[in-house]
């Protein structure tokens, strides 16, 4: 298939990687079935000398496509330059380790296009599930995501889950400020709700990645996820009240 350069998208999928020359190849094999044709994959490196690349580079589609990161390291900065990087109404970030399940994509999708500014794939919903996942991270992401949902109101059980569509106009309009871990995922959730900005879900079955290692960092980033955690609670904020609201939790 081929594709004019000047074509917009109907969606982005952006993943971040880092040497998954393991995985990326199967990845993008089971992505691809489920893909629309007038979407795109956008991987995202820090490097060129990444393994990820030249499977990358090579894979026999035009729909994909890799990106390089200037924003640093990490995949928080490897999301946020995905996400400003393409021109498609919609971003979906999901994860090259095989972990999500591209199936989910189009629902998530839709939703975001029938008026949501988020919408989540939640392993905590009924016909949800996550498996094989580390037992302190499960229960720690299991009980930020089912108390923010349960007393904030935020309209999913899953908001640390990295796996989202998001309305890019949505997104730049309010801006990321995470920088370390995934906290992106909750950061924007947290954005959305203090704006009573609609968010959505859909049930999706989360699998621990069977090769490779994965790059999660409990100690050093709960305390980055906390903030936007307590960032959700709150009564409703105009943007520019939001925007104070955020500077003021800012590390100095």
């Amino acid at each position: 298939m081929s594709r004019s350069s000047e074509e917009v998208p109907r969606y982005s999928v952006v993943i971040p990687a880092y040497n998954e020359s393991d995985n990326i190849s199967r990845v993008l094999d089971r992505l691809l079935v489920d893909l629309d044709p007038r979407a795109d994959v956008i991987i995202v490196v820090v490097s060129e000398d990444d393994t990820t690349v030249p499977v990358v580079r090579d894979y026999p589609d035009v729909r994909v496509r890799w990106l390089l990161n200037t924003l640093g390291r990490g995949p928080a900065r490897a999301i946020k330059a995905g996400v400003f990087e393409t021109t498609a109404p919609v971003a979906v970030v999901s994860m090259a380790d095989g972990s999500d399940d591209p199936a989910t994509i189009e629902p998530l999708v839709r939703l975001v296009e029938r008026g949501v500014v988020i919408a989540a794939a939640s392993r905590y919903m009924p016909g949800g599930q996550q498996v094989g996942a580390p037992p302190l991270k499960a229960f720690l992401s299991r009980s930020a995501g089912l108390s923010l949902n349960l007393f904030a109101g935020v309209g999913t059980h899953d908001a640390t889950n990295s796996f989202k569509a998001y309305s890019t106009d949505f997104v730049r309009e309010v801006g990321i400020g995470s920088e370390d871990g995934f906290e992106i995922g909750l950061e924007l959730v947290a954005k959305a709700r203090r704006l009573r900005l609609p968010i959505a879900e859909v049930p999706t079955i989360w699998l621990e990645r069977d090769a490779g290692v994965s790059n999660f960092q409990i100690r050093k980033w709960l305390p980055k996820y906390l903030r936007w955690y307590a960032l959700a609670y709150g009564r409703a904020l105009t943007p520019d009240e939001l925007r104070q609201r955020v500077a003021d939790l800012s590390p100095e």
